[in-house]
C-alpha cells in the first residue's frame, strides 16, 4: 500500500477532520481515507436529477399519473403606459 503524506492544512480544516472522525468511532487517518474513498470512487451522476429521484424510489413502487395535456401559453396582459403627474 501506499502513503500520503499531507503538509500545510488549514488548523480548521484539521479540527473538523479530528471532530468527524471521533463521531464515526475512527482515527483521522482512517477518516480522511473514507473521505478521500468515497469522492473519488464514487460514479458520476450520468442522469438528470428527475432521473436520480426516480431511481432512489423505484424500489417502493411508483405511481402512474394521468398525462397532462399541454396547452399553449396564455399571452400577458398589455398594460397601458402609466401617466405622469
Amino acid at each position: 500500500m501506499a502513503s500520503l503524506t499531507l503538509r500545510n492544512i488549514d488548523d480548521s480544516l484539521k479540527a473538523t477532520l479530528r471532530m468527524r472522525a471521533a463521531k464515526n468511532g475512527r482515527s483521522m487517518e482512517e477518516e480522511a481515507r473514507q473521505i478521500l474513498r468515497q469522492f473519488l470512487l464514487a460514479k458520476k451522476c450520468t442522469g438528470g436529477m428527475g432521473s436520480r429521484i426516480s431511481k432512489r424510489f423505484a424500489d417502493i413502487g411508483g405511481v402512474d399519473l394521468p398525462e397532462v395535456p399541454h396547452s399553449t401559453p396564455r399571452q400577458s396582459a398589455v398594460l397601458p403606459p402609466e401617466e405622469s403627474e
